[in-house]
């Protein structure tokens, strides 16, 4: 056998061989001519006041030194934002890596984690990645939770996005409270990516409810997805939990220069709310002409929608805009295949989307 053709994957070890990883949405080399609205990021830069950051003088002469190992001016900064203590903090190198210190932290038992069938698809993908035994709870026909269904005995935990994604559903505080009261003595996690865009968070419940951790992104409303941070609050035992998985695994996972940029992207508040405005407003008036011209959508307090075309396949759709050089995500999946994701992007790209639609259809 020839060195090119050999098969180098007898390298691996047999569980790197199993593993079905995560795919993620595309990233042309190019957006230049493109409307990318696949992968949910901000349309708008991030705060003012988190750029100035990146101009300081001196900033790069402090990257000769390991950064705050603790993040404590984040930590702390955060922390004032939601009326909690510090010791209720936990950041992470983006909130997929907050995610996959719980996994590892709260769900390795012998019981399985719950979560929906249509959800975020990173879950299985941790689930296999650590051995952790799942179930999938199928969602309603109209892509709602139903909490009852959760009420399973000896569950693992219980981990669900809210809003849902890819539907963009949100289920209300009340619904959350019930989820906590049926698995005390077990973590539900609740991952709150898209809550700026019009949803009230579970972090008011986190005083009441031992077994609460809501896990946030900058990667959404904050405009920072190339910055890479997430942070966890909960109670302080559970942070702990997630603290002991982490200095276990990488001490520094936030660079010195992305905790400036995030303490004060965060700080930010005004800023914050003027921008998910923009969205949520340009979410409504792009849900309203695209029922106009014929698609069903899903109620969605993201910054993105969910929606199906009635005169054509998703899928044709969605290389009909490709073709146009606009970008959405299509997932070939069962239940979701005749919708398109599409995230909110400026007013021009969704008057640019609508005027695309309107044409194919």
């Amino acid at each position: 056998m020839t060195e090119s053709n050999k098969d180098h994957s007898l390298f691996w070890s047999p569980a790197v061989a199993k593993l079905q990883p995560y795919v993620p949405g595309e990233q042309p080399k190019t957006t230049a001519r493109l409307i990318k609205l696949n992968t949910n990021e901000s349309p708008y830069p991030p705060s003012p006041k988190a750029q100035a950051v990146l101009q300081e003088e001196g900033l790069a002469a402090h990257l000769r030194l390991y950064p705050d190992p603790e993040s404590t001016q984040l930590r702390e900064t955060i922390a004032a934002q939601f009326d909690l203590s510090p010791e209720q903090v936990f950041v992470g190198n983006g909130s997929d890596e907050v995610l996959a210190h719980a996994f590892y932290s709260f769900f390795q038992r012998p019981e399985p984690l719950l979560y929906p069938d249509i959800t975020y698809s990173f879950y299985p993908v941790y689930c296999q990645f650590y051995g952790i035994e799942s179930q999938k709870l199928p969602l309603r026909d109209d892509f709602s939770i139903a909490v009852e269904d959760f009420a399973i005995d000896n569950a693992g935990g219980v981990i669900i996005p809210n809003p849902n994604a890819p539907t963009g559903r949100y289920l209300p505080l009340a619904e959350i409270e019930k989820l906590l009261q049926l698995h005390p003595e077990r973590v539900v996690v609740i991952d709150e990516a898209y809550i700026d865009f019009g949803g009230e968070s579970a972090v008011a419940l986190i005083d009441r409810y031992p077994n609460l951790l809501v896990i946030h992104t900058l990667s959404k409303s904050h405009a920072l997805a190339g910055l890479r941070l997430g942070y966890a609050m909960g109670q302080a035992h559970l942070i702990e939990g997630l603290n002991r998985a982490k200095n276990s695994f990488n001490s520094y996972p936030i660079d010195g220069i992305a905790q400036k940029v995030a303490t004060a992207a965060i700080a930010d508040r005004e800023w914050l709310a003027d921008n998910c405005a923009k969205v949520i407003a340009t979410r409504e008036w792009t849900c309203s002409e695209l029922t106009e011209i014929g698609f069903d959508i899903v109620p969605s307090t993201a910054n993105f929608i969910f929606a199906k075309p009635q005169k054509i396949s998703a899928e044709d759709l969605f290389n009909a805009l490709r073709e146009r050089n606009i970008i959405v995500r299509y997932f070939n999946k069962p239940r979701i295949s005749e919708y398109l994701r599409i995230s909110i992007g400026t007013d021009e790209e969704m008057q640019a989307l609508v005027a695309a639609c309107r044409e194919v259809l």
